[in-house]
């Protein structure tokens, strides 16, 4: 299910090790459709859960959730065991990898139940979200968040502000965490559009004279989109045939809203939550990408511009600072500024040659950096490493898997 950017992150890592030769598992779940057991490609299955009786609450179906992943590992794990336990049968290094708290439950519960070391990947915090934890739920979400980290062997953060985050609001040991980026499949950015195709296509958003400030992400107020739609004013006063296209899921009233008592609604393109292909395509007609966050662990949203060659302006909020290089691969802008960020995009609008170069700057950063074959590469290690202290741990003592 894509809510934020673990599906995404998730999509890249694990064909990535599949072809590092791991034998990846993922038990997920359903709700979003697909087959219930799929191999998607050599070496990576998928196990599609589905939760099947009603709910009182959010927190209460990520249990319900919890229980059929856990479920349907079991029935893994439980088969591997007996394959282990044979004599002189060569024992295969098994690991438990779970993302952010939604998958807590059935981890610990898998992890003591087979004793297998876990390590966990946080992407963002509760803390981190809301700038720090004021009700219950935040509490409850921010506990959960704790236990994540204790129980895991390894911590791997998408950031090295993620990893003072961790350190700070969970008080994970800074030893004990590992930084590894999100990444991007760059080939998917590079499908043949052809002009007459591009036009029409473009045609759906703008006028041929107006510029596409392109912005895809949550209806959040930490991503920022509110921050875009109260700089048209001023950005238009500098440069007329601006236009922004708004695309991504959620409740957008609020949005709405703000655009008219702005004076911009005709300027505002709300495209709502988009196809693959169009996400796709309204990267390559976009004239830059807007990231205008006021918390952002990461960013993959400017990594997949970065890959369809379009140039981006950020904030300086979280990890994209770290993704984009000011004056480099992007302009970074001051976060919450609303005067840094009409100077930024103004400056790509109207130096489209300096936009462009940044922009080829950054796609080539993108192989060397941001690719996933190389962060999976990067994973593969910290798996390695976490296996050999496991061997020789207490931890393992009676397990069939050493």
């Amino acid at each position: 299910m894509r809510v934020g950017g673990i599906a995404a992150a998730l999509e890249g890592l694990s064909p990535a090790l599949a072809r590092q030769g791991i034998e990846v598992h993922v038990v997920t779940c359903g709700a979003a459709g697909g087959e219930t057991e799929e191999i998607q490609a050599e070496n990576l299955f998928i196990y599609r859960v589905q939760v099947d009786q009603p709910s009182n609450d959010f927190i209460h179906w990520v249990h319900l959730l919890n229980a059929k992943m856990e479920e349907r590992a079991a029935l893994l794990l439980d088969q591997w065991a007996v394959e282990a336990a044979k004599p002189r049968k060569k024992k295969i290094p098994t690991l438990l990898h779970v993302h952010d708290w939604l998958g807590l439950f059935s981890a610990r519960s898998l992890k003591h139940r087979f004793h297998l070391p876990l390590v966990a990947t946080i992407h963002a915090t509760e803390f981190g979200r809301n700038n720090g934890i004021h009700n219950d739920m935040q509490r409850y979400i921010n506990r959960c968040e704790w236990d994540l980290q204790w129980e895991a062997w390894r911590v791997i953060v998408c950031s090295d502000f993620m990893r003072r985050e961790v350190e700070y609001a969970l008080k994970t040991p800074w030893d004990k965490i590992d930084i590894i980026y999100n990444g991007v499949s760059i080939g998917e950015y590079s499908t043949p559009f052809e002009d007459p195709e591009r036009a029409a296509f473009r045609q759906r958003f703008a006028t041929p004279n107006e510029k596409i400030i392109f912005f895809i992400g949550r209806m959040v107020r930490e991503k920022g989109a509110q921050l875009l739609i109260e700089v048209l004013p001023r950005l238009r006063s500098q440069y007329y045939d601006s236009k922004i296209v708004i695309a991504g899921g959620g409740n957008r009233a609020h949005l709405e809203s703000l655009a008219a008592s702005v004076g911009v609604t005709q300027q505002v393109y709300f495209a709502g939550r988009v196809s693959d292909e169009d996400r796709d395509h309204l990267y390559r007609v976009a004239d830059v990408a807007v990231y205008p966050s006021l918390y952002e662990p990461f960013g993959i949203v400017a990594l997949e511009a970065m890959a369809a060659h379009v140039p981006v302006v950020v904030s300086n909020a979280g990890g994209l600072a770290e993704v984009v290089q000011h004056d480099v691969t992007g302009t970074v802008t001051f976060s919450g500024d609303l005067d840094s960020l009409a100077w930024g995009i103004a400056r790509v609008l109207k130096n489209p040659g300096f936009a462009r170069h940044m922009a080829d700057a950054a796609y080539e950063r993108l192989k060397t950096v941001f690719d996933w074959d190389v962060l999976a590469k990067q994973t593969q290690v910290i798996y390695s490493r976490i296996w050999e202290e496991y061997k020789t741990s207490e931890f393992s003592r009676g397990a069939k898997w050493v």
